[in-house]
């Protein structure tokens, strides 16, 4: 496209000429029209198989991953414990990355966002100014049909009547006709502006598009927010190192593929459709405009080149030589309109149409100035820059954001179903045999009492004090027993008599302390038992 300037001039993105480049294929693969034409089959069948593209490399990456997995599930092998330091750290950046990606769609989905909001704004600018030319043409006719129907018919009525010269009504006739014929020539030429511009309503077109990106816009936000939320979680996992958290992901993060590819799709499809819309936008304006709006003005506006006459410059000076020629005649005739028929009041009728012609030749300069080119020109190019280049650039940013969060994920999904095989639940505490004693330690009492024996088998150590130490000993043992034994009170340690016996029979002492060292064992066995079995409903707690 040309213009007087050359900052008039739109010239399509380099990243749209790439878009547009891309082959466009039907389904027997053979090369078709890529010109934007949305109401194509054949393209919309192209734009249906680049779309299908993310989507296949979808399909082939769930595969992949179902055969992992159900690798993972059918191995039984006892998995050791080991070292996975490096999966962790592995998981950590590809997380990071994947943040980062995903960061880079939602910049995206903010450029898209002003890109085309900025497009609507320009749309209603451009909706207002073909109102305003509308409502001009309306005016002018309004006010020129007054004319004809008012004081001009009222005048012709007027100069029916007799007069002494009949020659100089005569002249006024004739007057009066051109008057007519120049009111109505002027009133055809507004109308002959404004018809075809009567069907363009961008209201409702535009509207549309507003309630569509009210949707568009918070629905990726969030989406793309949910799929941060999880990576922030998976994180959390790793540096918790825990085993539910990375599960969840496990599952969660197949989804967030299917989510990420789903988009891809969807934005490789938009954005081949958007790249060749923007590389010829005013060729698609010239095919959408209304049967009734001849090209050649879409063309004028679009391209507002100097060496294009505007399409209704020609209408428009027809117009104001009209208007010209009427306040001429109307000048011409007044004077002697006044003479001739001096009882008819004709004077304040005259003043009257000379202030509508008057009014009527300003509203065609304002019209003028409203159908020139520049101002209609100045919206397109804002809001083509505004969608090819900050738009288009943005859903550029969101396509390569679904890639790339595609492939992080699925690398996620790889990495974390191999890393929480081997995290151990803490293992619960289990009941112990009374026969499994290995792990305790020898009770103080069973100490005291082979101690005493040792003493006892001595020749002479076998005097009161050892009695009175037994009598301590078996106190203490009492404490470490919380009770007494069952045979402490059959039992006297006190006399000379055993204690004669007791140094006279070595073996007997030894087979006494033995009893008394198993009973010590037993009782110990069965109080540690009842608190073990009670450790592992406090650690659920």
């Amino acid at each position: 496209m040309g213009s007087s300037s050359g900052e008039d001039v739109y010239i399509a993105p380099t990243l749209a000429r790439l878009l547009h480049s891309l082959p466009h294929v039907n389904v027997t693969l053979n090369r078709i029209n890529n010109t934007f034409d949305p109401r194509s089959p054949a393209y919309q069948e192209s734009l249906g198989i680049l779309g299908s593209i993310p989507a296949a490399w979808l399909i082939l990456t769930l595969f992949v991953l179902l055969i992992y997995l159900l690798t993972r599930c059918c191995d039984r092998k006892t998995r050791t414990s080991r070292s996975i330091s490096a999966l962790k750290v592995t998981l950590a950046i590809t997380s990071v990355l994947c943040c980062a990606a995903l960061g880079l769609g939602l910049y995206g989905n903010d450029d898209l966002h002003n890109g085309f909001s900025q497009l609507l704004t320009e749309g209603h600018q451009v909706e207002q100014l073909v109102s305003q030319i509308r409502n001009q043409t309306t005016q002018i006719e309004k006010t020129l049909t007054k004319n004809e129907e008012s004081q001009l018919t009222t005048i012709r009525d007027a100069f029916d009547n007799y007069a002494t010269n009949q020659t100089a009504v005569a002249q006024l006739l004739k007057w009066i006709d051109n008057a007519i014929s120049n009111n109505s020539d002027a009133m055809h030429a507004a109308s002959d502006i404004r018809l075809p511009l009567e069907r363009i309503h961008l209201t409702a077109k535009i509207r549309l598009a507003e309630k569509i990106e009210t949707w568009r816009w918070p629905i990726t936000m969030t989406v793309l927010s949910l799929l941060l939320v999880l990576c922030v979680v998976l994180l959390v996992g790793v540096a918790r190192h825990s085993r539910c958290a990375l599960i969840a992901f496990s599952v969660c993060g197949l989804l967030a593929v299917i989510a990420s590819y789903l988009m891809a799709s969807v934005y490789l499809a938009s954005s081949v459709a958007l790249g060749d819309l923007c590389v010829a936008s005013d060729k698609f304006l010239e095919e959408e405009a209304s049967p009734e709006l001849p090209r050649e003005i879409v063309r004028y506006y679009t391209s507002c080149e100097r060496a294009r006459a505007n399409p209704f410059t020609q209408r428009l000076r027809e117009a104001k030589a009209s208007i010209v020629a009427l306040r001429e005649v109307v000048r011409k005739m007044q004077k002697p309109a006044n003479e001739l028929f001096p009882g008819k009041g004709l004077e304040p009728i005259f003043i009257s149409l000379s202030n509508q012609i008057n009014d009527a030749d300003k509203l065609f300069d304002t019209l003028m100035t409203l159908v020139d080119c520049h101002a209609l020109h100045a919206h397109y190019l804002r809001g083509a820059r505004a969608l090819c280049n900050v738009g288009l650039l943005g859903l550029s940013l969101m396509l390569a954001s679904s890639v790339l969060a595609g492939i992080l994920l699925t690398i996620l999904v790889w990495v974390d179903s191999h890393t929480w095989i081997y995290i151990r639940k803490r293992k619960d505490y289990h009941q112990v045999n009374e026969t499994d004693t290995s792990y305790l330690p020898a009770p103080a009492a069973s100490q005291a009492i082979a101690a005493r024996t040792l003493q006892r088998s001595q020749g002479d150590g076998c005097d009161k004090r050892s009695t009175e130490a037994r009598g301590a000993h078996l106190s203490h043992l009492r404490g470490h027993t919380l009770g007494r034994l069952p045979s402490h009170h059959h039992e006297s340690f006190s006399g000379p008599n055993n204690e004669k016996d007791s140094c006279s029979r070595p073996s007997s002492v030894l087979m006494m302390a033995s009893h008394h060292l198993s009973l010590a064992k037993i009782v110990l066995l069965k109080k540690l038992q009842v608190c073990l079995q009670g450790l592992p409903k406090l650690q659920r707690f």
